[in-house]
């Protein structure tokens, strides 16, 4: 399975941004899928995953504000961010999980929060 990120990009701060992660095979059998972000000099952080089962679980920092969803249809997850601050900016990385518990990752979208 190949991860294909998008909808990153340049936004003031209490803005907003969908970002995409699409799947080039089915989700449907994947156990998990979110995405993790990395800012410079930081470690990666998960910001979010949503399982098979449509359950949610968010990084405190994001709670509130982050929602991610799953179209196992159209074979993409999305990260609908809102309220946006400059700490959130970061290359963000979708990933996946499937049941043999390999992981798959996308290339990265770079979010930038930025007045």
């Amino acid at each position: 399975v190949q991860l294909q990120a998008s909808g990153g990009g340049l936004v003031r701060p209490g803005g907003s941004l969908r970002l995409s992660c699409a799947a080039s095979g089915s989700i449907f059998s994947m156990l998990r899928m979110g995405w993790y972000r990395q800012a410079p000099g930081k470690q990666r952080e998960l910001v979010s995953r949503i399982t098979s089962g449509y359950s949610t679980n968010y990084a405190d920092s994001v709670k509130g504000r982050f929602t991610i969803s799953r179209d196992n249809a159209k074979n993409t997850v999305y990260l609908e961010m809102s309220s946006l601050k400059p700490e959130d900016s970061a290359v963000y990385y979708c990933y996946a999980v499937d049941s043999d518990y390999d992981v798959y990752w996308g290339q990265g979208t770079l979010v930038t929060v930025s007045s």
